[in-house]
């Protein structure tokens, strides 16, 4: 039991960022902490944290092991849960992190529902365009889009994400409809937030562009916005602009050409045995939530 307690400390101090808020969080003295994470350290030979005067950071090793005690304890909590008959209620908190305007458009709206089907468990969502790190930031899971890559992480498609090229009718009215890629030079690009490239797909295989317009921001809603303004053409994901779509407020430029097929929406979580009944849940909600043809394609 001793093994696990300093187990469970060390994943506080993960979490809580630093020995002394773990210690407070726990009601424990910082020393009493120190020598938990030195007995594990001596138990496995090898340094889990690089310490500096003002902070704490994992090592690799305690990164990998991090992950693992995670899921040890995460089985430990589900074990007493089934034997004192409380395996249904999901408790605690589920704590999760995703794209800011996806989170806010197509998350958040959701979330009663999901909460109404279990009372006793909280969420915390953090909404953010950042790469968020899983172990470091102690997230059960994170919510993100893009294309798939090898990680130590898991990660489970929940939908495909489809972009097009999208413009007002009065930019187009103005500047003229662009009939090539050619055409797109005479044209305002809007660059997107993350001044990444514009990566599609057209009939003869994938291509590769840069815009160059003026404007330069941080944050995809004001890309956003300016396209909606007329300011120029925007490379736009579906699930973002659907509604103005289906109105008539935008319309797809070179409808033959879109963005990279790669690119899903997915629920990544670290990679473990056995999956907590809570991070199960909610991908299965949101998963079933989306479906193969999204709510937003419909």
């Amino acid at each position: 039991m001793t093994q696990l307690n300093d187990m469970d400390i060390f994943a506080r101090v993960v979490a809580a960022g630093s020995m002394s808020a773990a210690a407070r969080a726990l009601g424990l003295g910082p020393a009493v902490v120190s020598k938990a994470i030195k007995r594990l350290e001596d138990r496995l030979g090898t340094r889990l944290f690089q310490r500096t005067t003002r902070q704490i950071s994992l090592t690799e090793a305690g990164q990998g092991f991090h992950a693992r005690v995670v899921s040890i304890l995460s089985s430990v909590e589900e074990a007493e849960a089934f034997v004192m008959g409380r395996a249904a209620k999901m408790q605690g908190l589920l704590k999760v992190s995703a794209p800011a305007s996806f989170g806010r458009m197509h998350i958040a709206p959701h979330l009663k529902r999901f909460m109404e089907t279990y009372p006793e468990l909280g969420i915390d969502l953090v909404l953010t365009d950042a790469f968020s790190d899983i172990i470091a930031d102690g997230l059960d899971l994170a919510i993100r889009i893009g294309e798939p890559h090898d990680s130590s992480l898991v990660a489970r498609r929940l939908a495909p994400i489809r972009r097009i090229l999208c413009a007002t009718p009065d930019y187009l009215k103005a500047h003229g409809r662009p009939e090539t890629l050619s055409d797109l030079k005479h044209h305002v690009c809007l660059r997107p937030h993350n001044n990444d490239v514009w990566r599609l797909v057209g009939p003869e295989g994938a291509i590769t562009l840069r815009p160059e317009g003026r404007l330069m921001t941080n944050s995809s809603e004001v890309i956003r916005e300016a396209v909606l303004s007329g300011m120029g053409i925007a490379l736009r994901s579906t699930w973002d602009v659907g509604p103005e779509l289906k109105t008539g407020e935008l319309v797809q430029v070179l409808p033959g050409i879109e963005g990279s097929r790669h690119v899903t929406l997915s629920a990544v979580y670290p990679s473990r045995q056995f999956l907590p009944a809570k991070v199960r849940a909610f991908i299965d909600f949101l998963s079933e939530l989306y479906g193969q043809v999204p709510y937003w394609d419909r």
